[in-house]
């Protein structure tokens, strides 16, 4: 099945076009530009530099992917920017690639909903089912598990870690990185629990969060230090899958600490 391109766009003859793509009024696709199987850009889409977008992926009008990063310390080195399959991304997006002081590349997983006006900054790395609601921004180098849940207007600062089914309340300013299965709200965002719902929504039964909310509790308010509290929670549930994601990205060495709940005991 051929491609679909309208008469109105500009395709540089070197991009790599899969098959069934549609390639909708006015948008422009770069050489560099690879478009998965069946691809969609509805139209006005920009898409440039060293570019892959997976099968069935979904753009809407005015998106601007692949464009120049946004860092001052740019070079036009020749990063990339991949795109898995199947994701939806709204108008207004923006996604930039990667940065030779980031790893040369920012990845999106398969099935990704970015909606109105969201942001991925340079260097990022997001997983799979990730859903960014309007506006939500990633400063460059963030980390993004899968399944994890940005609502309206909330930001992200630069290098942050977002755990898996983690949920981020609107218009929090998170400044920490944030527990798998977290719950995180406020203009400078807390701690406030777990993401329940998420958890119900993805078919974790009542006795795997019922022991998430026990080492929660154990980590974040027990008798002790935190290294010590997080010693033991990996001790008592070492048979924990779920608890065990958390240990490990607790125990991870970044450039920020966890984010609390606003009474946590850190010493």
């Amino acid at each position: 099945m051929p491609p679909s391109i309208h008469p109105t766009a500009i395709v540089d003859p070197d991009a790599t076009i899969g098959i069934g793509v549609e390639i909708g009024p006015y948008c422009v696709i770069g050489p560099n530009v690879a478009l998965g199987d069946h691809c969609v850009l509805k139209a006005h889409v920009v898409v440039d530099g060293r570019t892959a977008i997976g099968p069935g992926t979904k753009i809407f009008p005015f998106a601007s992917i692949g464009s120049p990063p946004q860092d001052l310390k740019y070079r036009g080195e020749d990063s990339e920017l991949v795109i898995g399959s199947g994701c939806v991304i709204r108008e207004h997006v923006t996604i930039n690639p990667g940065t030779e002081g980031g790893g040369m590349k920012t990845v999106i997983g398969d099935n990704c909903l970015l909606m109105v006006g969201s942001h991925v900054g340079h260097d990022c790395h997001v997983g799979n089912n990730v859903i960014l609601a309007n506006n939500a921004t990633l400063g460059g180098h963030v980390s993004v598990g899968n399944f994890a849940v940005l609502g309206g207007l909330s930001a992200v600062h630069q290098f942050v870690r977002i755990g898996d089914f983690a949920m981020i309340g609107g218009m929090s300013g998170v400044e920490a990185d944030v527990i798998p299965f977290g719950l995180v709200k406020g203009e400078r965002a807390f701690l406030a629990g777990l993401n329940l719902i998420g958890m119900e929504r993805r078919g974790f039964d009542r006795g795997q969060v019922r022991k998430v909310q026990k080492a929660f509790a154990s980590l974040f308010s027990g008798d002790g230090n935190y290294e010590e509290r997080l010693e033991r929670v990996a001790s008592e549930f070492a048979d924990d899958e779920l608890v065990e994601k958390i240990v490990q990205f607790a125990r991870e060495k970044t450039n920020f600490p966890l984010c609390q709940p606003k009474k946590a005991k850190t010493r």
